[in-house]
């Protein structure tokens, strides 16, 4: 009796070890099987955007260049500095420009005197010259005509010998003979009017374009600020040399500055005016401007090995912080989503076009076919296939699969 009941003492505690060696078999698979972080599908504002780079550019800036040759004779501010409307910055030397301009008025004068002696037919004293010796002309013909008639007269009373009769028609024909001269030197003089008037409008008009052109030359030489702005670039000093073309001094109101971005030919379908543009400049760390999209490109351009879009953004510029001409980086939002539905972009994978996720159900993983909307630069929009607080894998070393049996640890969007 004592023998039987330790021999069923013995299968009992058999019994007893086996099933804890199968417990621990089976805690020991569990341990081995992988950990996959895991995160909650959540709602959040989604903002989808471009980035990139650009240049800080003046609106609508004042550049001075010279006129002409010639040296700078004063300078009357300082770069950087903020100038009002109607301030002088510089002066050059224009004695030569004010010389020419006195002789170019001369010209004009001259030529003008020109003119109106054309229209009139010649010189006002050559002209009046000209009609009265015309008119003396025809006084004489008219009396020698009336003493050749008186002369052949008494000729044929006896009256009158031959040779008086003869040197009178000799005086008559000599004195038509002056009087077509004049005739046709006048009429000549009016046949050239119009040739003549061309011409001397001519000289005109070439003076007068010599006169403004001095005169614009002149007005130059003095550099006023147009409005009121800051004076961002003053690259002359007082006695240089400066020749046709050079800047002298440029400024604008840096309140308000654009920025040229250049945009990926890619991003291009994205953009449209009036989207918000972030700016961040590298001398300026943690500081932000804002703005918006103003021009969208209409072609594409080479930039180095890129093909760009330039995009010009209207950035507010308070307290003159950003400067012209300097580098910056650009963002600019082109989409925004209230309240849609999250992945992570990593999490999503893709399979002839269709979009899938693992979805932890207890402690195995199964794919679920999800459809996908506009993305950002690290989450997916989901359209449908997932709900809120839905918990998918993020991607790990080992590949993943259909009813895998997983240890769930907390991805980075899991919640506490």
């Amino acid at each position: 009796m004592a023998e039987q009941q330790n021999k069923g003492k013995t299968v009992i505690v058999g019994l007893i070890v086996g099933l804890a060696v199968l417990v621990i078999a089976v805690l020991a698979l569990r341990g081995q099987a992988p950990a996959v972080p895991v995160v909650n599908v959540a709602r959040e504002d989604l903002n989808i955007t471009i980035s990139s780079n650009g240049k800080v550019e003046p609106i609508a800036p004042f550049v001075a260049r010279a006129g002409f040759n010639t040296f700078v004779e004063n300078v009357n501010a300082t770069e950087g500095q903020a100038v009002r409307r109607g301030e002088t910055i510089l002066t050059l030397d224009a004695a030569d420009v004010r010389s020419q301009l006195a002789q170019s008025r001369a010209d004009l004068l001259t030529a003008q005197n020109e003119l109106r002696n054309a229209h009139a037919g010649g010189p006002p004293d050559q002209m009046a010259q000209l009609n009265g010796d015309l008119e003396a002309a025809k006084i004489q013909v008219a009396n020698l005509e009336q003493t050749e008639k008186a002369l052949e007269d008494l000729a044929t009373k006896k009256a009158a010998t031959e040779d008086e009769v003869a040197q009178s028609r000799a005086n008559l024909e000599k004195a038509r003979a002056n009087l077509s001269a004049l005739q046709a030197r006048k009429q000549d003089l009016t046949q050239r009017t119009p040739e003549t008037v061309e011409s001397a409008q001519l000289r005109v008009s070439q003076a007068q374009d010599q006169v403004r052109s001095l005169e614009d030359k002149l007005r130059s030489a003095i550099v006023i600020a147009p409005t009121d702005g800051t004076l961002y670039s003053l690259p002359v000093h007082r006695g240089d040399y400066v020749k046709v073309g050079d800047t002298l001094a440029e400024m604008a109101d840096l309140r308000h500055v654009q920025v040229r971005a250049f945009v990926d030919e890619p991003d291009l379908g994205s953009l449209e005016p009036q989207q918000d543009v972030s700016v961040t400049w590298d001398a300026k760390p943690g500081q932000v401007w804002t703005g918006r999209t103003e021009q969208v490109p209409k072609q594409v351009v080479a930039r180095g090995m890129r093909s760009v879009g330039e995009v010009l953004c209207s950035v507010d510029n308070d307290k003159l912080e950003l400067l012209p001409n300097t580098n910056v980086e650009v963002q600019i939002t082109v989409r925004r989503r209230q309240g849609a539905l999250v992945v992570p972009r990593a999490a999503v994978r893709e399979d002839k076009s269709q979009h899938y996720v693992f979805v932890l159900e207890g402690d195995h993983v199964r794919r679920r076919d999800i459809s996908v909307g506009v993305a950002s630069a690290s989450k997916y929009e989901v359209l449908s296939g997932l709900t809120v607080d839905d918990r998918i894998a993020e991607p790990v070393d080992r590949e993943l699969h259909d009813g895998m049996e997983v240890r769930a640890e907390k991805g980075a969007g899991e919640a506490n």
